[in-house]
C-alpha cells in the first residue's frame, strides 16, 4: 500500500505491506533509530512517538494507519541545536541510566505535560503508567517532567514540536540517497 506521512517535519510517500508496524517503519524505512523496538506487545512504552500531536506506543500502530497523519519522533523534537525542555529537563536531572526507555519516557511526558501543564507527583507516575524503567527507580524521571513542567508555558506540547520550515516532499529512493 501506499502512505503519504510527515514524519519530523518531512514528508514522506512509500509503498508497506499492510501489516507493518509503525515502528519498523520508523526505523526500517526511516532511519529514526531513536524509535526503540522494546517489548513488541505494547507493553513497554519505549517506541512511543506523537501521532497528530498524542503519543502512541508505535508497536500497536500499523504504518498504514498513520497515512496523511504527523509523527514525532525524539529525532525531531530538538530546534536549531537546542533539546526540547523535556530532554534538557531529563539531563538535568540525571533521568536516565541505560538510556533505552529514554526516548518513549520522553515523548510520553511531552504529551502528559500537554493535558496537565503542571503535574504533581502523583499524576506525573500516573500518566508515565504505560511505559517501563528497569533501571531508575522513576524517581529522577518524576524530578525531570515536574522540572520541565516549570519549564514551559502551560500547553506547549504539540505546539513545541511544530516544525518552522515548509515541509520538504521526499521518497524512499530520495530518502536512501538514489533519484529514479
Amino acid at each position: 500500500m501506499r502512505i503519504t506521512v510527515t514524519v519530523d517535519g518531512i514528508e514522506y510517500a512509500d509503498d508497506v505491506e499492510p501489516r507493518q508496524l509503525l515502528v519498523h517503519y520508523l526505523r526500517d524505512k526511516l532511519g529514526k533509530v531513536g524509535t526503540v523496538v522494546g517489548c513488541d506487545t505494547s507493553n513497554c512504552g519505549s517506541c512511543t512517538v506523537h501521532l497528530d500531536g498524542h503519543s502512541v506506543k508505535s508497536c500497536s500502530v500499523l504504518a498504514v494507519q498513520a497515512h496523511g497523519s504527523e509523527v514525532t519522533t525524539i529525532e525531531g523534537l530538538a530546534r536549531d541545536g537546542k533539546l526540547h525542555p523535556v530532554q534538557q529537563a531529563f539531563h538535568d536531572n540525571h533521568a536516565l541510566q541505560c538510556g533505552f526507555c529514554t526516548p518513549g519516557m520522553i515523548m510520553q511526558s511531552i504529551d502528559l505535560l500537554a493535558d496537565n501543564p503542571d503535574p504533581d507527583e502523583a499524576a506525573v507516575r500516573h500518566g508515565l503508567e504505560g511505559n517501563l524503567c528497569r533501571c531508575t527507580g522513576y524517581q529522577n524521571i518524576v524530578k525531570a517532567v515536574r522540572d520541565a513542567a516549570h519549564q514551559m508555558r502551560p500547553g506547549a506540547g504539540p505546539e513545541v514540536e511544530r516544525v518552522s520550515e515548509p515541509h520538504v516532499s521526499r521518497t524512499k529512493s530520495q530518502v536512501s540517497g538514489g533519484e529514479r
